[in-house]
């Protein structure tokens, strides 16, 4: 390959944007994140000042991998600050000073009664074989076949109610 400038990278940049988008997700496992990245990336090709490159695509790879190292290291100092934090509070509480209450509000608890009730409510109202077979596979555990031989219906009969469930709790949850 022929050297670039600066400028040239640029360039390159748009010419391996989707490349680039998805070495990132495949690297962050979050498109998401992986798009913070490439326009940080973007950022950075525009800005940089080293003189001419030899390889404008690989400068541009190894750029996007060291933006991913440097997310991770920065997570693994969050996780590892968060973590000091809760041995303190822990500490704190050692001490008689009462540490930060991490339990639900009132309202988180509310929210969740109302979110069971609209389940509950949802499972009473399925058609009865399909409820009869949401119960024995989902609540109490029960595989297939064993939903099946108790029914005494045919493995896919079961699977035909389980579809029908998930469909009529689908829909009743999402309204």
């Amino acid at each position: 390959m022929s050297l670039i400038d600066d400028s040239g990278l640029e360039a390159l940049y748009g010419i391996h944007r989707t490349d680039l988008r998805r070495f990132l997700i495949a690297r962050m496992g979050d498109a998401a994140e992986a798009d913070d990245v490439l326009q940080e990336l973007w950022f950075k090709a525009r800005n940089v000042g080293t003189g001419p490159i030899d390889n404008g695509r690989a400068y541009l790879y190894r750029m996007a991998q060291n933006l991913v190292v440097d997310r991770l290291r920065e997570k693994q100092r969050r996780m590892e600050r968060e973590r000091r934090w809760s041995d303190q509070a822990t500490d704190f509480a050692a001490a008689g000073i009462e540490p930060t209450d991490r339990s639900q509000t009132a309202e988180d608890k509310i929210l969740a009664r109302e979110e069971v009730a609209a389940l509950v409510s949802a499972i009473k109202n399925l058609p009865d074989g399909a409820r009869r077979a949401f119960e024995l596979h989902k609540i109490e555990g029960l595989s297939h076949e064993d939903v099946a031989a108790r029914l005494g219906i045919s493995k896919s009969g079961v699977e035909k109610h389980m579809a029908v469930a998930m469909k009529y709790l689908r829909r009743a949850l999402q309204d």
